[in-house]
């Protein structure tokens, strides 16, 4: 009599994605398995492209449910109002009960709002899709006037050249501790400078918001600025799910994990993407697209060699780029050693965009691979000497 091994994936972003639609496909060739994914909505939130929903252009609505057909893996709509990691229990609207036998928490991240105050009241994010939408309603409705963007790092800087770009009679305020672009090589920083300064996008860097007002900002130091809309991106936070579920985890919340990706105080949880706290040899791993997705892989991958009895292999990860949309016709594309530090090599212009187009959209074609030849999703950049731990003699 076969028993059923319930893995359930909390979370339907990039890692999550990528965790279920991988399992799924290999549990056809590894009977007992039943997959089912538990995210708040049936359509897939595309990160990478939020600041253009912010702007309010129209993009594919991609169905969650759609993208995991074929696959066997079980869709749930719901909020997960609670785990019980002892009870292997997950609590969905507070009136529903899953039990488990191996978790995978991708629940990601959304902007830190909580550091700053005023920043839940009175200012945008693009923590979703509906965040989005609620900031390109507003913008839509300003003739004129002056909006603010908090935080100078990615996000901060496609969203600025996206307002700027798209409404050109508001004026665009990016302001944040650090330059924009400052973990790129300098020829790469001054082109986002430059560009950022063809589309009216000012600058102000060295600055940091302490308040967050009705209508615009307050500095350190006292000084006021006014601004009819404020958008947040300065800086990301988890959900208190894990630590009240009893989970290790470190001082922003996230899941500390073992090599393998397993929490290191549930051996029957996986952690992937923003949720967890990876540690690779060059420091702990940061979110992004191109390390979610593959986290997502390798917690299946290693789940499915837990239930053949095998143990799971160590998780390695080397970055290779760091991209960036200047609005609609330009780009910069800064190529990174696998700790994220800068080469020399970059792109520019038509074929930085056409790159980072690519890039956002792969996916869709990689999930669609996946569901007919799984193995094909687990190449990625192990990041070679970069994460390669030496065995003690």
């Amino acid at each position: 009599m076969t028993v059923t091994h319930r893995v359930v994936v909390l979370g339907a972003g990039y890692a999550g994605m990528s965790a279920a639609i991988q399992l799924a496909a290999r549990g056809k060739r590894c009977e007992g398995v039943r997959v089912t994914v538990v995210n708040a909505q049936e359509r897939f939130t595309e990160r990478m492209r939020l600041h253009m929903t912010a702007t309010g252009q129209r993009l594919a609505e991609l169905s969650i449910p759609e993208l995991l057909e074929g696959t066997g893996a079980r869709f749930v709509r719901g909020w997960v109002t609670a785990v019980d990691a002892d009870a292997k229990t997950v609590r969905i609207d507070d009136d529903r009960v899953l039990h488990y036998d191996t978790l995978v928490y991708g629940l990601g991240s959304v902007a830190d709002t909580s550091a700053v105050p005023g920043a839940e009241d009175h200012a945008y994010t693009l923590s979703s899709a509906q965040d989005a939408e609620l900031l390109a309603d507003r913008l839509g409705r300003l003739g004129s006037g002056t909006v603010m963007v908090g935080g100078s790092g990615l996000t901060g800087i496609e969203s600025a050249a996206e307002i700027a770009e798209r409404h050109p009679k508001l004026e665009v305020v990016l302001q944040g501790r650090v330059e924009p672009g400052a973990a790129m090589k300098p020829k790469a920083k001054a082109y986002v400078h430059a560009a950022l300064r063809r589309l009216g996008v000012q600058v102000r860097t060295g600055v940091e918001v302490v308040k967050v007002l009705p209508n615009g900002v307050e500095l350190a130091g006292g000084e006021s600025i006014a601004a009819d809309a404020v958008l947040w991106t300065s800086g990301t936070r988890v959900s208190p799910l894990a630590a009240a579920a009893g989970l290790a985890v470190d001082q922003r919340g996230c899941i500390v994990t073992d090599a393998t990706l397993r929490s290191v105080s549930h051996p029957d949880v996986y952690a992937i993407g923003d949720a967890a706290a990876i540690r690779q040899r060059y420091g702990v791993m940061h979110g992004t697209c191109q390390g979610g997705m593959p986290t997502g892989v390798h917690a299946a991958l290693s789940i499915e060699r837990m239930l053949k009895g095998k143990q799971p292999k160590p998780f390695r990860f080397g970055y290779y780029h760091t991209s960036v949309s200047l609005g609609r016709g330009d780009a910069v594309v800064q190529f990174t050693r696998p700790d994220d530090s800068p080469r020399r090599i970059f792109l520019t212009g038509r074929m930085a965009v056409r790159y980072k187009e690519t890039v956002t959209a792969s996916p869709w074609p990689t999930y669609g691979r996946m569901k007919k030849m799984p193995a094909s999703g687990a190449f990625w950049p192990r990041g070679g000497r970069f994460t390669r731990v030496r065995e003690a003699r």
